[in-house]
Formats: C-alpha cells, sequence, structure tokens
C-alpha cells in the first residue's frame, strides 16, 4: 500500500504534472486563436489544430534558445535527480533542433493528452456524486438501481487520474533526458574529457611518486648509515645529503602542487605540447642534464654508480629529457631501496632514432634482505616505468639477467613515432 500511495503523496509527481499542463495551455491558447473554437466539426477543427501547432513548435525549435529554455524548464519541474542528464545548453547544429522539436511536439502531445484527462476525469467523478443521471465520458446514464453505486466509482477515476500523472511525469522525463539530454558526440566528448582528466591525475601522482619516493629512500638510507657509522665526519656529509635531497623533493612538490592548482596553465607532465607555459615548465623540471647529480646522491647514500651518458647536446626533445630524468630516477631509487650498497650500472644512449635507457644492480643475496632488501614485485614503480614508456610511443621490460636485477626502456626521439 506504501508503494501505491507514496508516488500521489510525492511533490515530485505535482511538479511535474505542472509541467505537462502546460503542453495543454499552448494548444488551448493557439486553437482559441485560430482555427477557434466555433464553425467546423470537431474533427475538422482537431486536424487544423495539430497543423498549426506542428507549424509553430518546429518554427520555435529553429531558434537555439528555444533548447536552453525548455532545458531548464525540464530541470526545474520534471526533477530529473541527476542534473546533468538533462541539457541547458542551446542549439549547436541540426541535429539538436531537430531533437528540440521532437521534443516540443511529444511534450505537447503527451501534455494535451494528459491535462486533457485531469479537466474530463475529475469533472466525471462530480457528475457520478452530484447528478441523478451522471454523463460519463459523454454518456449520460438513465436512472435506475444501479445507480445508487455510482458515486463509488468517483475515487477510482480520481485514483487512475493520480496514477496517469505519476506515468505521464515518469515518460515526460525519459523524453527529456532522451531528447534534452546530450548527444551522442558530446557525451563522447565529456567522456574523452573525463579520460584526460583522469590521465593528467595518474601524470601528476606519478610524478610525485618518483620525486618525493626518491628523496624518502635517499633520507632513510643515508639517515640509517650516519646512525650505525658513528664518524661525525660521515654524518656530516650524510645530512648534506639529507639537506639537498628534501630541497630538491620540496621544489618538485612544489611544481606538482602548481600542476594540481592550474593544469592548463602549467603544462602537465608527460603531455607534450600541453599548456600555456609549458616552456618554462620544461626549464624548471630536471632533465638529463641533471642526472650526475642524481649520481652523486646515489654515490652518498652508500652504493657505487657507473654511468654512461651519451646524449649529445640538444638531441633530446624536453618531454624525452625530463621523462628520462624521472625514469632513471626511479630505477636508481629501485636499486637503493632494494639492493643499498649494491653498485648501480646506468646507461644512457641514443641510438637508430630512439633514445635507450639501462639500469642495472646486483641482487642482494637471501640472507641481506632482511634488512629492506626484498625483492622486487612490479609495484607502482616499475608500472609507472611502464606507462611512462608507452605514453612515449615506447617500450620497457624489467627483470633478472646473469644474477642481476635490469631495467631497459626504449623510445622514439618522434613523439607518436
Amino acid at each position: 500500500m506504501p508503494r501505491i500511495l507514496a508516488p500521489l503523496l510525492s511533490a515530485t509527481t505535482y511538479a511535474r504534472w505542472l509541467h505537462l499542463v502546460i503542453g495543454l495551455v499552448f494548444v488551448g491558447v493557439v486553437l482559441m486563436v485560430y482555427p477557434g473554437i466555433e464553425g467546423p466539426g470537431r474533427g475538422e477543427l482537431l486536424v487544423r489544430a495539430a497543423c498549426v501547432d506542428t507549424v509553430l513548435l518546429v518554427l520555435a525549435a529553429l531558434v537555439p534558445a528555444m533548447r536552453r529554455a525548455e532545458g531548464v524548464q525540464a530541470r526545474l519541474l520534471l526533477v530529473p535527480g541527476r542534473e546533468q542528464d538533462i541539457g541547458v545548453r542551446p542549439a549547436r547544429g541540426w541535429a539538436d533542433r531537430r531533437r528540440t522539436a521532437l521534443w516540443l511536439l511529444g511534450r505537447v502531445v503527451l501534455g494535451g493528452l494528459v491535462g486533457g484527462a485531469s479537466v474530463l476525469l475529475p469533472a466525471t467523478a462530480v457528475d457520478l456524486v452530484l447528478r441523478p443521471e451522471p454523463v460519463v465520458f459523454g454518456l449520460r446514464l438513465g436512472g435506475g438501481a444501479g445507480l445508487r453505486w455510482a458515486p463509488l466509482l468517483a475515487p477510482v477515476l480520481l485514483f487512475g487520474l493520480g496514477w496517469l500523472v505519476v506515468w505521464g511525469g515518469r515518460l515526460q522525463l525519459a523524453m527529456a533526458v532522451r531528447l534534452l539530454g546530450p548527444s551522442p558526440a558530446e557525451r563522447l566528448a565529456a567522456a574523452e574529457l573525463r579520460a584526460e582528466r583522469l590521465l593528467e591525475r595518474n601524470l601528476l601522482a606519478r610524478e610525485l611518486h618518483d620525486s618525493i619516493g626518491h628523496a624518502l629512500t635517499v633520507t632513510v638510507l643515508q639517515a640509517g648509515a650516519a646512525r650505525e657509522g658513528g664518524d661525525p665526519e660521515f654524518a656530516a656529509r650524510a645530512l648534506e645529503v639529507i639537506e639537498e635531497t628534501g630541497r630538491r623533493a620540496m621544489d618538485d612538490l612544489e611544481r606538482t602542487l602548481a600542476l594540481l592548482r592550474d593544469p592548463a596553465d602549467q603544462g602537465v607532465p608527460g603531455v607534450p605540447g600541453r599548456g600555456a607555459d609549458g616552456d618554462r615548465d620544461a626549464r624548471e623540471r630536471p632533465g638529463i642534464d641533471r642526472l650526475p647529480a642524481l649520481f652523486e646522491t646515489a654515490r652518498a647514500a652508500g652504493s657505487p654508480v657507473e654511468a654512461r651518458v651519451d646524449v649529445p647536446s640538444g638531441a633530446l626533445p624536453g618531454v624525452l629529457s625530463r621523462e628520462g630524468y624521472r625514469i632513471v630516477q626511479e630505477g636508481v631509487t629501485n636499486a637503493l631501496k632494494y639492493a643499498p650498497g649494491e653498485p648501480i650500472s646506468v646507461r644512457v644512449a641514443v641510438r637508430d632514432g630512439s633514445l635507450e635507457l639501462c639500469c642495472a644492480n646486483a641482487l642482494r643475496p637471501p640472507s641481506a634482505r632482511s634488512h629492506g632488501g626484498s625483492p622486487r614485485r612490479g609495484g607502482k614503480g616499475l608500472r609507472g616505468i611502464r606507462e611512462r614508456a608507452v605514453l612515449l610511443g615506447g617500450e620497457a621490460a624489467a627483470g633478472v639477467e646473469s644474477g642481476d636485477w635490469v631495467l631497459t626502456v626504449r623510445v622514439p626521439l618522434r613523439l607518436g613515432g
């Protein structure tokens, strides 16, 4: 019983009823202006009125602002629940105008039916209660004992009218979502925009993971070595490295937060040519030329680094230089985290139209892995490296080769190639 009565007592039902009745008002006004309510027969009158209504509604649909006005009204009175399902933008093309015309025609037809029933059924219910010979749907009922039960039909008619309004409002809402909502092209554009924003967020998250993760790894290793070493000179050097690493991490964090505040103006990491200030962002973010400082930090953390960088000056596009730095940084960070103190070998070179990156380190003996040197299992760092490589049109691989953990990345110099 509550399910049957709840829609009839809902304010939403009567807001939608008002929206439906507006369609009947439009039909009535047009009918009174032309062809009028006198003269031709009822059938001819309805045909003429339908033709005039159709012409007027189609002409109104040609006005771009009509789509916006109908969308605003539908949002207010149909109470869609999710307002984005009904658009409020002006018509942008003939497809929008056609859908607006169909909406107006459907709205007037459905509103005329429900509005007409809203007038006819209450009047019939009153006749059943008050008249000795009531008129039901245009038919006069003669006297008789059976008519004593006729007043009991009045609540049935009113109950049926209530549910007619409920279903009419639901149908009107479905029409609005279908005809006033975003077109398939607009839905696709919105989906692409959401995907682009998600990509930007993932890129920024990866940027934070790489830069802050590297800084924390170096800091932990240096602090632990200084605590266990007992050499004041070594401890002072470790504190210098921690200070410098923390300063660089703060710079990276500040740049990333600036991107989060306004990514459209700052340039998105990993997306070439994005943003008005992309050149400034390229200068601020570290590139291949900053690798020597990275290697010195690793050496200060206790891991010997043998590095060979064979990249001519200006040979790399800015995005490749920046992403190449982050890839090497993540490789060195992983080596420091999972095999602290083991030698690290890094090779960076330009060959055959591609940038080749290789980072290898000796695996720690199993007995030495209890102090943070657990084997790698393809965590966020390696996944981020693969994502960076794929976005640049390249590929990445990581695994054990001849007792060493080897990370190799190859990306084309020409983006999209």
